[in-house]
């Protein structure tokens, strides 16, 4: 009997695992891609570590969210980990990709974490009011975005590895893609400030004179 019990605490758990799990990808990532020299990995074999790792981040993303709704183990610390888990290690990725071989810019990355940043402060803030911001299908987009994005670089390096494609063309479609989706995430920071301004507009000194219309036109 106390055996039972101990297996259904610990599958009671096994989202919220899966989601913890998901926080050690980026230093796994950073690692493989940038310490893979140090661990006589041949570089050849790099992009398909990382993709690996990259298909387990996806995959516990599926079964985590999966699992908890299908046996109704949805916990309050789950719902505030998973998201986090997705930001932080998508984000972290793209800074790791700065460096190294892929070079992107920086500052592509940086207009990334900034309008997380933004958008977790506002969520803060509504949420601490009993307050509540839609979410939107562009912020969905947009984290499907940065994941393809950022799987699409990696296997670019398999071709590079094999003397296929030219560096100066794996970094410059590596750039164009990072710009094409911290552009896509501001659009979606801007269009989920617009869609819940009705809601914003209560931070908005002097609110209470009167708020916007928020109505469709």
């Amino acid at each position: 009997m106390a055996q039972a019990i101990r297996r259904g605490r610990f599958f009671r758990l096994i989202p919220l695992l899966l989601t913890i799990s998901r926080l050690f990808i980026a230093p796994l990532f950073f690692v493989f891609y940038v310490k893979y020299a140090a661990l006589s990995i041949p570089f050849f074999v790099v992009p398909f570590i990382l993709l690996g790792i990259l298909a387990y981040s996806e995959l516990t993303d599926f079964l985590d969210g999966y699992l908890a709704r299908k046996f109704n183990l949805v916990s309050e610390l789950g719902k505030l980990l998973d998201p986090m888990a997705d930001s932080i290690t998508r984000i972290s990725i793209l800074f790791i990709l700065t460096q190294g071989i892929v070079s992107v810019p920086i500052y592509w990355v940086l207009f990334i974490l900034y309008r997380d940043l933004i958008i977790s402060t506002l969520r803060t803030l509504c949420a601490l009011k009993g307050l509540n911001l839609a979410a939107r299908m562009s912020g969905k987009l947009k984290a499907a975005l940065q994941g393809v994005v950022t799987v699409v670089i990696v296997a670019l390096m398999i071709p590079y590895s094999l003397g296929v494609l030219p560096l100066w063309m794996f970094q410059l479609i590596s750039k164009i893609l990072v710009a094409c989706a911290s552009c896509y995430t501001l659009f979606s920071g801007l269009e989920y400030m617009y869609a819940n301004r009705g809601v914003l507009w209560q931070f908005w000194p002097g609110a209470q004179s009167g708020s916007p219309d928020t109505s469709d036109s």
